[in-house]
């Protein structure tokens, strides 16, 4: 027998992509939830494994709906089907390769009861399936007000499994941007969205999750995501003030640079760490920025 929660506190939307092994850690660390008073929407983008049977036995531990469709080609279709069909007046997002701390859900909706609109945190980072100790995390930084432009003007990292938000900001803003250019930094362009509404984020201390990085992310530093990063700037930069924009600009040179040097393409890198030292950024930019540049010209040598 299904089982089934008549009014669900949150509501998990999980999409999910070939990934039926990552998805049964994925689904066991919903099972072992501190609290229980939640439902799962585990949204296929077109699975071509056996997804569908490795899901059919958690029906009897989770109120766990299945949806699947034609792929899309990335995470956002399959997250707005979970944001349409939610049920609960909170909504958690967590990628099938990720997997949460038995006390994540229960923190997370403390917080959102006292006043919270948006809430998130760091994620242990995992970098093989035998791991056993987790000492690195994928860091999340605290919300400063105003929390639009600094997030253009200086980034803010909310690990994408690790958010909860209120599921009416979502309607609001009309769920995730399905532009395929933006595939992988559609979640910067939802939570920049959604700080058009609320400044009311809040950054939880504990490290509540853990983090899949080895292999298969497709967020990771490249050339396509240079690209993607420059789309989600160009839909927003129009919206700051001209002192904002500036700051943001040379904010967006660093990053660029930054995710250039990661790949190993040190002429963009080079380009963009010079842009960001020549730009209106804050000190601490322009610092790293002379540090990447000296240390490559030191070991170039």
């Amino acid at each position: 027998m299904n089982k089934r929660i008549d009014h669900p506190a949150a509501s998990v939307v999980v999409p999910t992509f070939n990934r039926a092994d990552d998805l049964r850690r994925c689904l066991d660390s919903l099972v072992a939830q501190t609290r229980t008073d939640f439902e799962v929407l585990v949204c296929d983008d077109g699975s071509t494994d056996d997804t569908s049977e490795v899901v059919e036995p958690y029906r009897q531990l989770l109120d766990l709906t299945y949806s699947t469709d034609a792929n899309f080609g990335g995470p956002a279709r399959p997250r707005n089907r979970g944001i349409k069909m939610a049920r609960a007046p909170y909504i958690a997002f967590l990628d099938s390769d990720d997997w949460w701390a038995p006390a994540k859900l229960e923190r997370s909706l403390a917080a959102l009861d006292a006043g919270a609109d948006v809430v998130y945190h760091d994620l242990w980072n995992v970098t093989s399936k035998s791991q056993t100790t987790f000492r690195e995390r994928v860091r999340s930084a605290p919300p400063a007000l105003p929390l639009y432009a600094n997030m253009l003007c200086s980034g803010l990292s909310m690990p994408n499994s690790s958010v909860v938000v209120r599921a009416p900001l979502l309607h609001e803003i009309g769920g995730v941007c399905e532009d395929k250019a933006l595939i992988a930094v559609e979640d910067f362009d939802t939570w920049l969205r959604v700080a058009q509404l609320t400044e009311k984020f809040v950054r939880l201390p504990e490290c509540l999750g853990f983090y899949w990085n080895a292999g298969g992310n497709i967020s990771a530093a490249s050339e396509r995501q240079i690209r993607r990063t420059e789309a989600v700037y160009r839909l927003h930069l129009g919206n700051l003030s001209d002192g904002d924009r500036r700051r943001a600009e040379g904010f967006l040179a660093y990053r660029l640079g930054r995710m250039a040097q990661l790949s190993g393409d040190w002429g963009v890198a080079t380009e963009k760490l010079y842009e960001a030292c020549r730009g209106d950024v804050a000190w601490r930019y322009k610092f790293k920025a002379l540090w990447l540049l000296s240390f490559h010209r030191w070991f170039s040598v």
